[in-house]
């Protein structure tokens, strides 16, 4: 028996979801399955932030269901685009997707053929993403801007002389705008200068 996993939203708070629980529960009693976990969202659709969809894709990410079951596909996800990412995780996750309302089975031929297209357009964002990087990254070479984190520039004898004369990790950490580790690793380092310029000049 498969472990199944409802997905309900409602759009704003005077909503019920009833009588999408009602088509859901229908659905997994004539199909088979045992239902495991219900998770509801009371929330636009466009709102990036769904508790109930982020902990499911949590649990779905610990195995804990083999099937999701949503009323419709625009209950789950807050556009397109959000919606075919949705799906290609779950596929990814081996975790079938079912939607009552447009018939969208992933486990039958047309659902696979549709997570096919979905995983090409999936794969395609991720290659436009990349080529857009690479292509920022080489205009910045061109331009001569730096790329990457700025090197951290300490005045390092500085350092030695005010743990020297008694300063704590924390007060050099916050005078150099640094954390309490980069001044431990300075500190370890061997400034040979800084012992010579604090030797006391020959009588």
């Amino acid at each position: 028996m498969k472990r199944l996993a409802l997905y309900l939203r409602v759009s704003t708070l005077d909503q019920h979801p009833e009588t999408q629980m009602y088509d859901l529960h229908q659905m997994a009693e004539q199909r088979g399955y045992r239902i495991v976990n219900e998770y509801e969202d009371r929330i636009s659709g466009a709102k990036a932030r769904r508790p109930g969809l982020d902990a499911m894709m949590r649990d779905a990410r610990r195995g804990q269901f083999d099937v999701v079951l949503v009323w419709a596909c625009d209950r789950i996800a807050r556009s397109t685009k959000h919606f075919l990412e949705v799906l290609d995780e779950l596929n990814r996750l081996n975790i079938e997707f079912i939607s009552f309302r447009e018939q969208i089975d992933t486990a039958g031929p047309l659902g696979r053929a549709i997570m096919v297209i979905v995983g090409a357009v999936a794969e395609l964002e991720r290659s436009l993403i990349v080529e857009r990087v690479r292509a920022g990254m080489r205009r910045a070479k061109l331009e001569g801007r730096h790329i990457g984190r700025k090197a951290l520039v300490l005045d390092r004898a500085a350092i030695h002389r005010g743990r020297q004369n008694g300063q704590s990790l924390g007060q050099l950490a916050k005078a150099n705008l640094v954390s309490r580790t980069t001044i431990h690793r300075v500190l370890g380092e061997q400034i040979p200068a800084v012992t010579k310029g604090l030797e006391k000049p020959a009588a």
